[in-house]
């Protein structure tokens, strides 16, 4: 076990809604947080348009600002600039010496992902190339590099569970993206033997979340009295995953050495169906509509991630059960719109 107190952790993305939690807690546990983040992607500045088709704009822009509050209130190093200009990314990395970075830079939205190519690829895979070829410079002592990335490198699941050993087949641009970008991780420890871990999460839920996940469209059209529509027809499984999970996972990964040159799902370890996240929600708001909507083809057939591996090889112990963590989340939204 290894402490965090006093180590240096550059996020790169780090004022999104897994980055800003992550570097809250991780400053909570005495470590000295560098962000370093272009506020573009499901950020500021993606809802400062007067785009009228761009849904709870004013909504999204009080939740960020408490984001980045939080993140003053702490501290915390904050860098607003884009990790796609390799020579700005290398003179925050090298005067601020981390001694990991978490490269969390993403389009983290696999429909937008389909129908922007072009963008995705500049802010998930440009991003992480400057990243790693920064990290593995002489200029820094980097002695790990963590890389989110998703379940949705497994593409369909071929039984109800996958383990980190399946064998990835990813459909669609966010999960080849999320594939390739493990892929460039992995050459990087081949080539200059750069220590590396790779994170699976899974169907992300929680407190300050902007990206429009399912949990958050459902809770946010019941306080508004709007249906809730569901893809399908209720019975395709998510292993829902509480952000407070997958950060403490992040924890444990920093703290054990045998996590090194690793790859780990981190997810809560058990799916449940769109239709048991949509019972939740009836009994939290009696009227809501339910409607049942064509699956979309892109959308691969998921279910649960065996976490198996990370309970055993760094402690692993996830608390929040969808019962549990969602409830929790619709609390927060209920004082957020009082």
């Amino acid at each position: 076990m290894t402490s965090l107190s006093d180590c240096r952790i550059s996020l790169i993305g780090g004022a999104g809604f897994i980055g800003h939690n992550l570097a809250l807690a991780l400053t909570e546990c005495g470590v000295k947080v560098q962000v370093i983040d272009g506020l573009q992607v499901n950020n500021l500045l993606s809802f400062t348009s007067t785009d009228g088709e761009i849904k709870n704009c004013e909504l999204y822009r009080k939740v960020i600002h408490e984001r980045l509050e939080l993140l003053y209130k702490k501290g915390i190093q904050m860098n607003v600039q884009d990790a796609r200009d390799y020579h700005v990314l290398t003179r925050l990395l090298v005067d601020f010496k981390p001694q990991v970075i978490i490269h969390l830079a993403a389009v983290a939205h696999a429909n937008k992902s389909n129908k922007d190519p072009y963008g995705t690829f500049g802010h998930s895979l440009r991003t992480l190339e400057n990243s790693l070829d920064i990290a593995r410079s002489e200029d820094l002592n980097v002695e790990r590099f963590i890389f989110f990335s998703s379940s949705m490198v497994y593409g369909h699941f071929k039984s109800g569970i996958v383990t980190e050993e399946t064998v990835c087949e990813p459909l669609g641009i966010y999960g080849a993206l999320k594939f390739s970008g493990e892929k460039l991780v992995i050459a990087y420890n081949q080539v200059f033997d750069l220590p590396y871990t790779v994170i699976r999460p899974s169907a992300l839920y929680g407190e300050r979340c902007v990206s429009r996940r399912v949990g958050q469209i459902f809770i946010e059209n019941a306080i508004n009295g709007l249906e809730v529509s569901i893809s399908g027809d209720g019975s395709d499984r998510l292993d829902f995953t509480y952000i407070d999970d997958l950060v403490q996972g992040v924890i444990n990964i920093l703290e054990n050495k045998n996590s090194r040159n690793q790859i780990f799902n981190l997810t809560y370890g058990q799916s449940s169906s769109l239709d048991d996240m949509a019972d939740i929600l009836k009994r939290h708001f009696p009227d809501v509509k339910i409607n049942y909507l064509p699956k979309d083809k892109l959308v691969p057939d998921r279910g649960t991630l065996s976490v198996e591996k990370a309970k055993e090889l760094i402690g692993y112990a996830p608390q929040y059960p969808l019962g549990k963590g969602f409830v929790k989340y619709i609390e927060w939204y209920k004082e957020l719109f009082k």
